[in-house]
């Protein structure tokens, strides 16, 4: 059945992530309008390198199984297949039989039978040093050339996979695919290509369509319904009473994207400069001239994670007009201060410990590229100090402690106190994390870096 061509495939997208919820109303009405397919995301780097390193999940078991309640319930009752990308957030082999697990549970509290195929996408460093050394890794910007040791240092190491494996699974006689990490618009995009849909329309509304209702206009009121054709294809949200407009639809191609005219699959290159996007009515919008070219070589992208410390935090807050009218200065003598005292009372050298002191209210988010001015009302000062164990990280924002409370400013004649959010002040964090891979491999098929089962894994 599934290799059967058709006029058109029809993909509801729920939302951008498993977990984050919706109104099961917009889920019958996608029913009602001839989906075909629901596809949903789980996960991406968004959220930061923890979540991969640990591997563990951002969103919490419960939340995962009301969404793949719903999903489940009505993709049954339709008779289409439901795929998940990225299962636990980071899509690493535990994320997927963790997601398993749940749809397993759902599954038999509703008394459904639905084959499940599990694809996984976690990598082996001693496999990938083959590559490496065969000269079939290379970098991605802003990092450089991979070393071995690199690779040995990382936690946990995952392959973006393209749409390939998750169509080799449905062909396979999947009805739900859990699917590790995945480039957001395989999980939309494969059904389409597999049904015989051309690349260019089929990639292009899976970006579309990758968070959901981000590209209507009440991103809060559900996902969304799109139907690609052999020229192309159309938006329609969910909820009657929201729109798509074409430049919700096109701006969407900014979201997370170097480039607002191209992006790259492990297959080949999005290219949307000739894209037309015209209204249909108030609602829907029909977007034509989309292109894919089909690269020489395919590659996988490889995220990786690995240790780099413990982390302590400590949090204060000022509205001293005083040390607000020079907050920077206060800053400045907070950093050396907080050196100073380190050194004397723990005899660590900088490069033992490092710590970072962070103004929200004041630059905090933008930095240099704060385009307003003027002194602000109230600045949280956030300290996070990462060294080699968590004790040490305690010590340092101990030691810190008297100087987020009653620092003065240059120049002041008394002194100030300010006010912690918590007590105690010090929150251990434990393990920090940070992202060390941002390369791809060269493959010589889709599936080489992916592992499929198929079938229920009782001890998910």
């Amino acid at each position: 059945m599934h290799s059967q061509r058709v006029d058109s495939v029809r993909v509801l997208s729920p939302s951008g992530m498993l977990g984050a919820g919706w109104d099961h109303a917009t889920i019958e009405r996608g029913i009602a309008l001839g989906a075909d397919v629901i596809s949903v995301d789980a996960g991406s780097t968004d959220s930061g390198p923890h979540y991969l390193g640990s591997a563990s999940p951002k969103t919490t078991a419960k939340a995962v199984a009301r969404d793949l309640r719903s999903l489940l319930t009505a993709a049954a009752g339709a008779g289409i297949p439901v795929i998940v990308g990225s299962c636990g957030t980071s899509g690493t082999d535990r994320g997927v039989d963790w997601v398993a697990g749940i749809a397993a549970g759902v599954l038999a509290e509703e008394g459904l039978d639905l084959t499940v195929a599990r694809i996984y996408s976690e990598q082996n460093a001693a496999d990938l040093k083959e590559h490496l050394d065969a000269g079939r890794i290379h970098p991605l910007p802003p990092l450089g050339e991979l070393t071995a040791e690199t690779l040995e240092s990382c936690t946990r190491i995952v392959g973006a996979m393209g749409h390939e494996p998750i169509v080799a699974a449905l062909r396979a006689g999947a009805q739900v695919v859990l699917a590790g990490r995945a480039t957001d618009t395989a999980v939309a995009a494969a059904y389409p290509l597999m049904r015989g849909m051309p690349a260019g329309p089929a990639w292009h509304a899976a970006k579309i369509v990758e968070c959901g209702g981000q590209c209507t206009s009440n991103p809060r009121a559900g996902g969304v319904l799109a139907t690609i054709d052999a020229h192309g294809f159309t938006i329609e949200p969910l909820d009657p009473t929201v729109s798509c407009t074409p430049i919700s639809v096109a701006a969407h191609m900014l979201y997370e994207s170097a480039n607002p005219y191209q992006m790259r699959e492990p297959a080949g290159t999005l290219d949307v400069r000739d894209a037309r996007y015209t209204a249909v009515d108030d609602r829907i919008v029909r977007v034509e001239g989309s292109q894919f070219h089909v690269a020489d070589q395919y590659t996988i992208k490889l995220e990786g994670a690995r240790v780099t410390g413990y982390e302590t935090m400590a949090f204060s807050a000022i509205r001293d007009p005083v040390i607000l009218a020079d907050i920077d200065a206060w800053a400045g003598l907070m950093r050396t201060m907080i050196t100073q005292r380190v050194g004397q009372t723990l005899e660590l050298a900088a490069d033992e410990y490092a710590f970072d002191l962070r103004l929200y209210g004041h630059n905090a988010v933008l930095g240099d590229l704060e385009p307003e001015s003027g002194p602000p009302r109230e600045v949280g000062v956030m300290l996070l100090v990462n060294a080699p164990d968590q004790a040490t990280a305690t010590a340092v924002a101990k030691v810190a402690n008297p100087l987020l409370l009653h620092l003065p400013t240059p120049g002041m004649d008394y002194l100030p106190s300010l006010a912690f959010a918590y007590s105690p002040a010090e929150v251990e964090r434990g393990v920090a994390y940070e992202f060390v891979l941002n390369h791809v491999v060269d493959c010589a098929g889709p599936a080489d870096l992916f592992r499929t089962e198929l079938g229920e894994k009782t001890h998910a």
